[in-house]
């Protein structure tokens, strides 16, 4: 064991999307500051392979996650078994080696907070949403914060705010940073790579599917844009989230309905995102919900792409309203099909926009500065981590 302590994190998903790469980073900063570590997640996936191949220890747990699918009588009871086992887990790995910190990452995972309650361990909880409803859930979950006696890390200022009013300490806002080097690197081969043309426009939203991301906005401006570019293709990619499969269904409707086939490519999950933006010529992100810092604005950023993102969450701490991009009113098909047509048909301007883009990316959410300030952060709560 390492002599300051082992930390186990438990994360809500098996999938490769920002809250999960945010959480390869903490993990690497607790292990140069000396720290033993544990990852659990509750099911197998993409996530797995990426942090096995940098050497960290992982299990596979069900932790009792909690979805909006499970909102019902036979739901709640399934995840009080799952919460209970999880539970057990947790006792015997303190048992076994004791446990000198719990990191819940997202409000997904509340068994780490109650766990290490009632053990009278340090718990840090990493929150990565804003939740309107319902009402009864966001109270549940603002006692559980209150719960724990350390200030909760939130991504954004957005998060910050929406959960201020409820939390009894000030939560620690560290946004989100990436390591932009893959966004950077040229345009050699990628789409051969990628099997992307390279004689369309390409017009691209990232992103899970589920309700708040907005994949039918997303179709609906390329219905719109399609007018004015016929030649503009327009991709689609993430996977949905478990329960929301159905999801699917409604958007290969809606382009069949809507002769679209010709003009989107639904992709799913694709792991080479950087190679993707690298053949995109505008992105786009209309979530319809908030999206509390969403980190994919940061990659199409850092690829030197303009983006047209929903006023919605941490988008708005991200751009520069018409110099790295355009702000859109939530669900404003007008207006953002607008904004794609003129960032389609003013290359000049998209390239400047990218470039300043890029800039920011760079000078205020790279991968350095988001470590400076965990660490920081980090050293708050155990002091003696400096020496």
């Amino acid at each position: 064991m390492s002599h300051k302590g082992r930390v186990i994190f438990l994360h809500s998903s098996s999938e490769l999307y920002g809250a999960s790469k945010i959480l390869i980073y903490v993990i690497e900063i607790f292990r140069k500051l000396g720290y033993s570590t544990l990852l659990v997640l509750p099911g197998e996936g993409p996530f797995r392979a990426e942090v096995e191949k940098r050497g960290i220890e992982v299990v596979i747990v069900n932790l009792g996650i909690l979805r909006r699918k499970y909102f019902s009588p036979f739901g709640i009871v399934n995840r009080g078994r799952k919460f209970l086992k999880a539970y057990r887990f947790l006792n015997k790995l303190h048992k076994e080696e004791p446990i000198k910190l719990v990191y819940s990452n997202t409000l997904a995972v509340i068994v780490g907070a109650i766990f290490a309650k009632r053990n009278k361990i340090s718990h840090i909880w990493h929150i990565h949403e804003i939740i309107n409803s319902p009402r009864f859930l966001v109270r549940f979950l603002a006692r559980q914060i209150n719960g724990v006696q350390r200030r909760p890390v939130v991504v954004s200022e957005s998060v910050a705010q929406h959960w201020a009013g409820l939390l009894n300490l000030e939560p620690e806002v560290i946004h989100n940073g990436i390591d932009y080097e893959p966004f950077l690197n040229g345009k050699k081969d990628v789409y051969a790579k990628t099997g992307l043309p390279e004689d369309r426009k390409i017009v691209t939203m990232i992103g899970r599917v589920n309700p708040g991301k907005g994949q039918l906005s997303f179709l609906k401006m390329a219905k719109e844009v399609i007018r004015e570019h016929p030649d503009a293709l327009f991709l689609l990619v993430g996977d949905p989230y478990p329960g929301y499969e159905n999801l699917l269904e409604e958007v290969g409707d809606f382009i069949q309905d809507n002769g679209l086939g010709k003009h989107v490519m639904d992709l799913g999950f694709r792991s080479d995102v950087p190679e993707i933006l690298k053949c995109t010529n505008v992105f786009v992100l209309p979530s319809v919900l908030p999206d509390s810092f969403p980190t994919v604005v940061l990659e199409a950023m850092a690829s030197a792409l303009p983006v047209v993102a929903t006023k919605s969450g941490g988008a708005v701490e991200m751009l520069e309203e018409g110099q790295s991009g355009y702000l859109i009113e939530i669900d404003d098909i007008v207006m953002g099909s607008q904004r794609i047509n003129y960032l389609l048909s003013h290359p000049e301007a998209a390239k400047a926009m990218g470039k300043k883009g890029r800039d920011r990316v760079l000078n205020n959410f790279s991968y350095g500065q988001f470590a400076q300030k965990m660490e920081e952060y980090i050293c708050q709560i155990f002091p003696e981590t400096r020496n």
